[in-house]
């Protein structure tokens, strides 16, 4: 029988854009479902009952909730080509360290660079750009990440790369100016077929933080 795998998932999500990656890497053909955050789907609401939140990794009727459990399901249930994590049990753990410093150190300071203004935006602004040359500094001079293979710390990044131009734009800063090594590594991922197909453009984005800030209820 052939694998039914359903994506629950919301277009300008750089969690979501993990999910999609590890996917297309590994060549698997999924059911992709757009969902309105805002008016929560009833299969969104069945399958992550807990957090209600996307994406929702649906394999065969079974629901796997968070973007880096996914990866990581993902890796192991079709493991042809290249794997995510590296089979090293250190590097593995370092691999993992990174991919949770990302969702708890760059993530909160991005909100308030497009969500927030003066002292509170400028705060996000600053803590963001430290976050990322440590980043940078891991990265140092390799290829990706993990070296010379596209792997998990990657997939956890990457999807933040079509938010830079936005978050540019609000916080007054470049970043290629202050991690020009970053943005080598983000151009670098983005000749990848899998992540040229599953971010969406930059301009995109850009056009929709304000539409999202209404919804939210900032001005």
């Amino acid at each position: 029988m052939a694998d039914e795998v359903i994506l629950l998932d919301y277009w300008p999500s750089m969690f979501g854009m993990r999910t999609r990656v590890a996917l297309e890497e590994k060549n698997i053909k999924f059911d992709y479902r757009e969902q309105d955050l805002f008016n929560k789907s009833p299969i969104l609401l069945e399958m992550n009952p807990v957090h209600k939140k996307i994406p929702v990794l649906i394999h065969n009727g079974k629901p796997v909730c968070e973007s880096l459990i996914q990866v990581e399901y993902i890796d192991e249930t079709w493991p042809g080509g290249n794997s995510f994590l590296p089979s090293d049990p250190y590097q593995r753990a370092q691999a993992k360290f990174w991919g949770d410093f990302i969702d708890k150190k760059v993530y909160g300071p991005t909100r308030l660079i497009w969500g927030a203004k003066g002292e509170e935006q400028e705060a996000g602004t600053k803590e963001f750009i430290e976050m990322l040359k440590m980043l940078e500094s891991e990265l140092g001079d390799k290829t990706y990440f993990g070296g010379e293979t596209f792997g998990y710390v990657d997939i956890a990044m990457i999807g933040f790369y079509c938010w830079f131009d936005v978050l540019e734009k609000c916080g007054n800063f470049s970043i290629e100016a202050e991690c020009p090594k970053l943005i080598a590594w983000a151009k670098r991922c983005m000749k990848r077929e899998s992540v040229a197909k599953s971010l969406p453009d930059s301009d995109k984005i850009t056009k929709f933080v304000p539409e999202l800030k209404k919804k939210i209820g900032i001005e």
